[in-house]
């Protein structure tokens, strides 16, 4: 059976996936080494609500395909490959 995702489906999953999830792992880390908090709900909670703006700061407005022409950039490697094809 094969499975078919849209890429705006994929897309959120992504910002699930990697922004939320990792955001979470990567904070509760960062929280744990650098502090003597003890990990609870709340904890999570305050770590959650820093991580979701960011993460949809990231995953969301940066990653999106668009994102680069809408703000008249190149991505670094876009501009490897147009330099490429002059030579």
């Amino acid at each position: 059976m094969s499975y078919h995702l849209s890429k705006k489906k994929l897309r959120i999953l992504e910002f699930l996936l990697i922004g939320v999830l990792f955001g979470l792992i990567e904070d509760v880390i960062a929280v744990k080494a650098v502090s003597d908090a003890i990990i609870n709900p709340r904890v999570i909670l305050t770590i959650l609500a820093v991580a979701v703006p960011f993460a949809i700061v990231s995953e969301l407005i940066v990653d999106h395909p668009k994102f680069w022409t809408a703000i008249r950039l190149h991505r670094p490697e876009e501009e490897e490959n147009e330099r490429n094809r002059r030579e």
